[in-house]
């Protein structure tokens, strides 16, 4: 059996290793904005109609009974980090989810909990 503790054996190489891979520090803030961001109930439940279909501000309105200020306000943080995308129908903009990289995230998170639940 050895003796010693165990920080007294790390592999430093090995770590520093590690932590020479770990993202650039602009990426790591804009991580941690974007689950910032997802930390809103309100937010995430726009983000999972989302990945239903494209949708209007008055559909998501109606859906999930909030003000037409109160849906904007939380599609423009959304925006603002690249999560949702727009697009003009006529006089109107059309909602939808970013990109197959959103989707997916949404789609492990959801997948995650309900490993959990069991």
């Amino acid at each position: 059996m050895e003796s010693g503790h165990i920080c007294e054996r790390v592999d430093k190489e090995a770590i520093s290793s590690l932590a020479s891979n770990l993202p650039e520090e602009d990426a790591i803030v804009r991580i941690s904005n974007i689950f910032h961001a997802l930390q809103s109930g309100p937010r995430l439940k726009i983000m999972y109609l989302l990945l239903e279909k494209e949708m209007f501000v008055c559909e998501l309105e109606f859906a999930l009974g909030m003000s037409q200020s109160a849906i904007s306000h939380n599609l423009r943080t959304l925006r603002q980090l690249d999560l949702v995308r727009t697009k003009k129908k006529g006089r109107f903009v059309v909602y939808s989810v970013a990109d197959e990289h959103v989707k997916m995230l949404l789609e492990l998170s959801r997948k995650h909990v309900m490993r959990c639940a069991l």
